[in-house]
C-alpha cells in the first residue's frame, strides 16, 4: 500500500529512525542508557529546557534519549502522525492517553468491548478522580450523539474489540465526536499502523501495546501513543508528569521488532485466516469471530476501512461443559495457553466477556476461546486443534454417560 507522496510501509519500517552515517556506519541506532544529561553552554541548556515538550529534545533521561527518539520517529512515519510517545506498557499508554484530556467532573465514552485493563482503569481510577464513564455498544455509530453530554471530553474506541472482535464504524464516530469538539482515542493494537490508517480517517490519538505485534517476540513490555500535533503537547506533558519512562533496552527491542512488522503481519494474516476457516467447518464450533469473515459483526466496515487482518480472533464453541473445554486446552502441544498475543508463538485461552460487558450484554451461550495464530506451520496448528477437539468430544461424551 502506498500513501500519497510517501514510501511503502515495508520501506518505512526498514529505514525510519535509522541514521547509519551519523553513527559510524552502524546500521542500528545505538542504545543510550542515560539519566543525567550535561550541556556545554547556558544558551543550549535554556534552549533545550524551554523546548522540552517538542519531539527529540534530550534534556533528562526521563524525557527520552536518541534510542527513544529513533522508535518514536519510526512509529510516527509508519502511522502517518505528528509524533509518538514511548511508554513502558500498553496499559500505561491507555492511562496517559485518557488522563491527558480529562479532569474531575468530565465524562468519557468508553467502548463496551474494550481491553479489560482499560475497563479496570476506568472503573477504579477514573471514577476515583471524579471522572464519569459511560460504556457504549461497540456497534453503535450514528446513535452515539445521544450519549454525548455537555461535559464529555473523549470517545474511546477499540476496533476490533477485545475478545469479541466487533469492528467499529470509526469514520462515523470521528464525525460525531468532532462535531461536538471531542477527541477520539483509538486502541489500534490489533491492526497496527500497517492494516489501519487511523490518522487518514481523522482519529486524534492512537494507542498501541507495543508488546504485541510491533515488538513481535513475546519478550518485552511496551506502550506507544501516536498523535496529531494538537494533542502532542498535553500527552507528552502528562506522561512526564506521571514519571512514565520506557527503558532503553526494551525500546531498542521494540524498534528491532518493528523492522519486520509488515512482513510478519502478512504471514500472521495468511495463517490466521486458514485456521479460522478450518474452525468454521468444525461441528463443535458455533461461530468464528474473525473480522475478515463475512459473519463477524462489522465485517462490511472492516472491508471498507482496513487493509488486512491480524491473526487474533475468537471462537465460540457449542454449549460444551467446562471439563470438556479443559480437556481441549490442557492437552495442547503446539498452542500454548497464555494471556498475551502478537508474538511468534500461537496461543489459545478461554475468555469470559459476559463478566465484563454492561452496555451490550454478550449474547453467546457456549464457551469462548481467544485464538492467536503464530508463525508455526499451519498444518501443525490445525492438527493440534483437531486433536484438542477430539479430546473435547471424548470428555463431553464420557461425563454425559456417567
Amino acid at each position: 500500500m502506498v500513501r500519497k507522496d510517501k514510501k511503502h510501509d515495508e520501506t518505512i519500517a526498514t529505514h525510519a529512525g535509522r541514521r547509519p552515517l551519523e553513527n559510524h556506519g552502524v546500521v542500528n541506532p545505538p542504545v543510550y542508557h542515560a539519566s543525567t544529561i550535561v550541556f556545554p553552554t547556558l544558551e543550549e541548556f535554556d534552549g533545550r529546557i524551554n523546548n522540552r515538550d517538542q519531539p527529540g529534545q534530550v534534556v533528562y533521561g526521563l524525557g527520552g534519549t536518541p534510542t527513544t527518539f529513533a522508535l518514536e520517529q519510526a512509529m510516527t512515519e509508519l502511522e502517518g502522525s505528528y509524533g509518538c510517545i514511548v511508554l513502558p506498557s500498553g496499559l500505561a499508554a491507555v492511562a496517559m492517553a485518557i488522563l491527558a484530556f480529562v479532569k474531575s467532573g468530565d465524562h468519557v465514552l468508553m467502548v463496551d468491548s474494550a481491553y479489560e485493563p482499560s475497563r479496570v482503569f476506568c472503573d477504579n481510577v477514573l471514577s476515583g478522580l471524579g471522572v464519569d464513564v459511560t460504556y457504549y455498544d461497540p456497534m453503535l455509530a450514528v446513535g452515539i450523539e445521544g450519549l454525548i453530554k455537555p461535559n464529555t471530553r473523549i470517545i474511546y474506541l477499540e476496533s476490533p474489540g477485545s475478545l469479541t472482535f466487533e469492528v467499529q464504524d470509526v469514520p462515523a464516530l470521528v464525525r460525531a465526536a468532532h462535531e461536538k469538539g471531542l477527541k477520539v482515542l483509538l486502541d489500534n493494537t490489533w491492526a497496527t499502523p500497517v492494516y489501519f490508517k487511523a490518522f487518514e480517517i481523522g482519529v486524534d490519538v492512537c494507542i498501541h501495546a507495543g508488546t504485541k505485534y510491533i515488538a513481535g517476540h513475546s519478550d518485552v513490555m511496551s506502550g506507544l501513543i501516536t498523535t496529531t500535533e494538537e494533542c502532542y503537547a498535553p500527552l507528552r506533558q502528562t506522561a512526564l508528569a506521571f514519571g512514565q519512562c520506557a527503558g532503553p533496552d526494551d525500546t531498542y527491542m521494540v524498534l528491532r521488532g518493528l523492522r519486520t512488522l509488515p512482513t510478519r503481519l502478512r504471514q500472521h494474516e495468511k495463517q490466521g485466516l486458514a485456521v479460522a476457516k478450518w474452525l468454521q467447518q468444525r461441528p463443535e464450533v458455533a461461530r468464528v469471530l474473525h473480522p475478515a469473515l463475512p459473519d463477524c459483526p462489522g465485517h462490511d466496515i472492516w472491508r471498507r476501512d482496513f487493509l488486512g487482518a491480524s491473526s487474533l480472533f475468537g471462537v465460540v464453541l457449542k454449549n460444551f461443559p467446562r471439563h470438556a473445554v479443559a480437556a481441549l486446552l490442557d492437552g495442547l502441544q503446539v498452542f500454548a495457553m497464555g494471556a498475551s498475543w502478537g508474538g511468534f508463538e500461537s496461543l489459545l485461552m478461554p475468555a469470559y466477556p459476559q463478566k465484563l460487558r454492561t452496555a451490550a450484554p454478550w449474547p453467546r451461550e457456549g464457551p469462548l476461546l481467544r485464538v492467536h495464530v503464530g508463525l508455526e506451520n499451519t498444518q501443525d496448528l490445525i492438527t493440534d486443534l483437531e486433536q484438542g477437539l477430539a479430546r473435547l468430544n471424548k470428555e463431553s461424551k464420557a461425563r454425559s454417560t456417567e
